[in-house]
């Protein structure tokens, strides 16, 4: 229960700033282009609470947290007293009209921008990318990788840290060409650079993970499989384990390291298994059977035992970066501008078919990254809503009408034409947009429901 409503609380406190600072966007350039503001509201339905400033603008906090309006002055939705005709939004030229529309996206950016500054400022510093094992005829053996070494960029970009691994890989998810790698040892500075060619590589995967699809798994230390905690009621319970137990064989298969217990008991669900283990210096034996659970349209085994923490990982497979004021803010926007461009080829991938979309998230999934950012911290969490961020931005500002974007396409065909779009157009295409986003909806809420 504790956990459903953190998570909850970090979606809510997660959204309501994203779209506080979208609307306050459009607010702010409305202000300074001469329209007037009826409402400023977060959240949708009746107002939770009000209060009005010296424009007699209110500004709300309503109750359903799923997004936000800002609304203004405008002739097409009510009557407009004579003495404020200049202040409506529909008489206002249309660069200041795409300027406002423009605003709430930009803010959304500039948040971004900020979020990261914040980070590089404070130094960043990732796990580095070594290769633990090659996958038989995999594209990662045919480029020649071999275990023990670092790659250090992909197609030319660096990739110093896991993450920046995965960023560079998923950008050609689905994508055919060639794929170029670099990588060397960690004790040398000899470069070995090989070229593998794509072929629609993991084109329509659902969740892809690169990596793995790659044929990599990344080095990782082994974790001493001794038991820290066993889960009341679960599987491992029944069949007898303890605190302190050490694991040495499962249907007589050694294992001398956590992970692998783990990936056995993932494959064998409902299955039961011979389990070698040491108590007190004694070896014993017993029958443990993995519980089943359904995961992304897969059976998976759980027992319900976690491990002793393995020690630190060390210094040495860490790379740390510190920037000064204006380093910071130019790596925060190259990094904003890298996500912005990803996301945008992310929708086109799906919109032809090379992404699957059931990787389309809806509220429901976004709930519970950001319950689970919030749980590993701060740095965590900023960098959840530096990316929702700019999702938000890249989002409205996609040409559909209803949208920033299609208000956008409107000013700029009347800067083009001299001639605003009818408003019969309007309407007609205002229907068909509200219709398209809540079919998007619809879908991203459906893949959360499977998800679960």
């Amino acid at each position: 229960m504790l956990d459903t409503l953190q998570t909850l609380l970090a979606f809510v406190v997660t959204l309501s700033i994203l779209v506080a600072v979208h609307e306050f966007g459009h607010f702010w350039v409305a202000r300074r282009c001469g329209v007037k503001v009826l409402r400023f509201s977060i959240g949708f339905g009746k107002p939770l609470i009000s209060w009005r400033d010296r424009h007699n603008t209110e500004f709300a906090v309503a109750g359903i947290p799923l997004g936000g309006y800002v609304k203004m002055l405008d002739e097409r939705e009510g009557e407009v007293a004579p003495e404020e005709a200049h202040l409506a939004f529909n008489r206002q030229s249309p660069s200041k009209r795409i300027a406002i529309a423009a605003a709430g996206p930009l803010a959304n950016f500039i948040l971004a921008v900020l979020v990261y500054w914040l980070f590089f400022m404070g130094g960043t510093q990732g796990v580095a990318p070594l290769v633990g094992g090659v996958e038989e005829g995999s594209l990662a053996q045919k480029a020649g990788l071999v275990a023990g070494q670092e790659i250090v960029s992909v197609d030319g970009k660096a990739t110093p840290t896991w993450e920046q691994l995965n960023i560079r890989l998923l950008e050609r998810v689905g994508e055919s060409g060639e794929l170029s790698i670099a990588a060397k040892y960690p004790e040398s500075d000899l470069i070995y650079e090989s070229t593998v060619i794509l072929d629609g590589w993991m084109q329509g995967v659902a969740e892809p993970d690169p990596v793995a699809g790659l044929g990599l798994e990344l080095y990782r230390p082994k974790v001493d499989p001794v038991i820290e905690e066993v889960v009341a009621d679960s599987a491992a319970e029944r069949a007898g384990m303890q605190a302190g137990d050490r694991l040495l064989a499962a249907d007589g298969q050694v294992m001398d390291d956590w992970m692998t217990w783990v990936d056995y008991v993932k494959a064998r669900a409902d299955t039961p298994i011979a389990l070698e283990y040491e108590r007190n210096g004694v070896v014993e034996t017993t029958e443990i059977t993995p519980a089943g659970r359904d995961m992304d349209g897969k059976r998976v085994g759980f027992v319900g035992m976690a491990v002793v923490p393995p020690p630190p990982l060390p210094e040495k497979w860490f790379r740390e970066y510190h920037y000064g004021p204006i380093e910071a803010f130019i790596a925060a926007s190259h990094k904003t501008v890298h996500m912005s461009v990803f996301t945008v080829e992310s929708i086109y991938k799906m919109i032809t078919g090379l992404l699957s979309p059931k990787n389309l998230s809806g509220p429901i999934t976004i709930a519970k990254v950001a319950g689970a950012s919030a749980e590993y911290g701060l740095s965590a969490w900023l960098n959840l809503l530096a990316l929702l961020s700019i999702s938000l931005a890249v989002l409205n500002l996609l040409p559909v009408p209803v949208l920033d974007g299609g208000h956008i396409v409107y000013g700029l065909i009347e800067l083009v034409s001299g001639r605003p779009v009818t408003e019969k157009v309007q309407m007609v295409a205002n229907q068909v947009g509200l219709a398209m986003v809540v079919c998007l909806m619809v879908f991203a809420l459906y893949n959360d429901v499977l998800r679960l």
